[in-house]
C-alpha cells in the first residue's frame, strides 16, 4: 500500500480506536499489507482487497487465550 493510503488507514483507526498511538508500518516485500501496532506493541494486520474493480480493506487481530487471563 502507498503512504497516502496507510496515513488514511491509520488515521481511521485512530479515531476509530479511540488511540493516537496506532501505526501503520508497511511489511518488507510486501505491497497489498501493512502491520497495525500500538504503542509499539503489534496488534494485527491490515489487507488490502481488490475485487470487481472496488477496493476495501481488512484488520486482522489475533487474541491469544493467554492475552484474556
Amino acid at each position: 500500500m502507498d503512504r497516502n493510503t496507510t496515513s488514511k488507514i491509520q488515521e481511521y483507526l485512530r479515531k476509530s480506536l479511540g488511540s493516537k498511538s496506532i501505526k501503520l508500518e508497511g511489511r518488507e516485500n510486501k505491497n497489498d499489507s501493512a502491520d497495525v501496532t500500538n504503542n509499539g506493541e503489534f496488534l494485527g494486520v491490515v489487507f488490502e482487497d481488490k475485487e470487481d474493480g472496488e477496493v476495501c480493506y481488512h484488520f486482522n487481530m489475533t487474541i491469544l487465550d493467554i492475552d484474556l487471563k
